[in-house]
C-alpha cells in the first residue's frame, strides 16, 4: 500500500475506481481522446437506467463511506450524484450531459484528494447549510413567482 500523505489509500478501493472508469471512461471514441463509459448509455433508458446508474453510483460512494471519508467528502460526493441523477433525467439534455458530467470519477478524485493532501475534512455541514439556503430560496421564488401569476390571472 502506498503511503499518501498520513493517510494510506486503501487498496480495498481499487474495484471502486475499476467500477468508476467502467461507468464513466473505459470506451474512447474512435479517432478522438473523449472517453465514455456505461452511465450515458444506460441512462438512455428512460426512468430505468437513471435508477440504474444512480443505485451504482450511490452503491460506490457507500462503500468510500465505509472506508473513513470525512462528513464534508461525503457531501460533496452527494451533490455529484444529486447533479447527476437530476439533470441526468432530463429528456434529451441528460443524455448529453452525462457523457460529459463524469460523477463517479469525480468522487473518485474527491477521495483520493482526501487521502493524498488531506483536503476536505470536517463535517460539510457549511455544504449542507449553504444548499439548503439555495433550495429555501428556490422554493420562495417559485411560490412568489406562482403568486405573481395567480394575481395576474385573477
Amino acid at each position: 500500500m502506498k503511503n499518501y500523505g498520513r493517510k494510506e489509500y486503501p487498496k480495498d478501493l481499487r474495484w471502486v475506481e475499476e467500477i468508476s472508469r467502467l461507468m464513466d471512461s473505459k470506451f474512447r471514441l474512435p479517432g478522438t481522446r473523449f472517453r465514455f463509459g456505461l452511465d450515458p448509455i444506460i441512462g438512455l433508458l428512460p426512468v430505468v437506467g437513471d435508477v440504474v446508474t444512480l443505485a451504482i453510483s450511490g452503491g460506490l460512494v457507500l462503500y468510500m463511506i465505509k472506508y473513513g471519508a470525512s462528513g464534508k467528502v461525503i457531501v460533496l460526493m452527494l451533490i455529484n450524484l444529486f447533479l447527476d441523477a437530476t439533470i441526468g433525467s432530463i429528456p434529451i439534455i441528460g443524455s448529453i450531459f452525462d457523457f460529459f458530467y463524469k460523477s463517479n470519477t469525480r468522487n473518485i478524485n474527491l477521495l483520493k484528494k482526501y487521502y493524498q493532501e488531506e483536503k476536505y475534512q470536517g463535517s460539510g455541514i457549511g455544504i449542507i447549510l449553504l444548499v439548503a439556503f439555495i433550495l429555501l430560496a428556490f422554493i420562495f421564488l417559485l411560490l412568489w413567482g406562482l403568486w405573481e401569476l395567480l394575481v395576474w390571472l385573477w
